[in-house]
């Protein structure tokens, strides 16, 4: 999607699209970094646009690995599925990611490894955000993570209501610059 097409859309939709444009192959390379991919068998990717974090999970997931991607706007869910549709065992929703443990089960998983959020929490209802990390915690494994960005540390307090562990990385190379929130239930962060 081109940047005219990306900035339509949230101007359309501002509260759940979040940015004005698509983030960095810098922040892409930050999200994913704590990723053991030798080990994951099922990852889900929350909001994920255009595809930004998409790319870099494709490319760097085993064959096997599961990837559950949920995409509420249509557009984006269209174009991801135009792209990344024929990969196997890549599966893009049009859905919210409040309803990612039915997907999750209906895969075969108990729990997910790693969640990967692009998703706007300050800009998304209060309620809206705490049914997501609800299901969230429900679905990540003990020893998973939780990766979400965001552009201010307004969320921090929130995000440590639902994990114990929270590492923030400031990425500067991104426009606007962003923190990497890595969240985690046990102690290994």
């Amino acid at each position: 999607m081109s940047a005219v097409g990306f900035l339509q859309q949230f101007m359309k939709e501002p509260r759940t699209v979040g940015a004005v444009l698509p983030s960095s192959k810098y922040l892409a390379q930050e999200m994913i970094a704590s990723i053991d991919f030798s080990k994951a068998k099922c990852i889900v990717e929350y909001g994920p646009g255009t595809g930004v974090f998409t790319k870099r999970l494709i490319e760097s997931k085993h064959s096997e690995t599961i990837l559950l991607i949920l995409e509420t706007n249509a557009a984006f869910c269209w174009e991801l599925k135009q792209t990344y549709g024929h990969i196997p065992n890549v599966y893009i929703i049009n859905d919210s990611a409040e309803h990612v443990s039915y997907y999750v089960r209906q895969h075969g998983f108990a729990k997910a490894d790693y969640v990967i959020s692009g998703l706007p929490f300050t800009s998304l209802p209060a309620d809206v955000s705490t049914r997501i990390l609800e299901e969230t915690e429900k679905i990540l494994d003990e020893q998973g993570a939780f990766i979400t960005f965001q552009y201010s540390k307004v969320k921090s307090i929130f995000f440590k209501s639902f994990f114990e562990h929270i590492k923030a990385k400031r990425v500067w190379r991104n426009v606007p610059p962003a923190y990497v929130f890595t969240c985690k239930k046990g102690l290994n962060i």
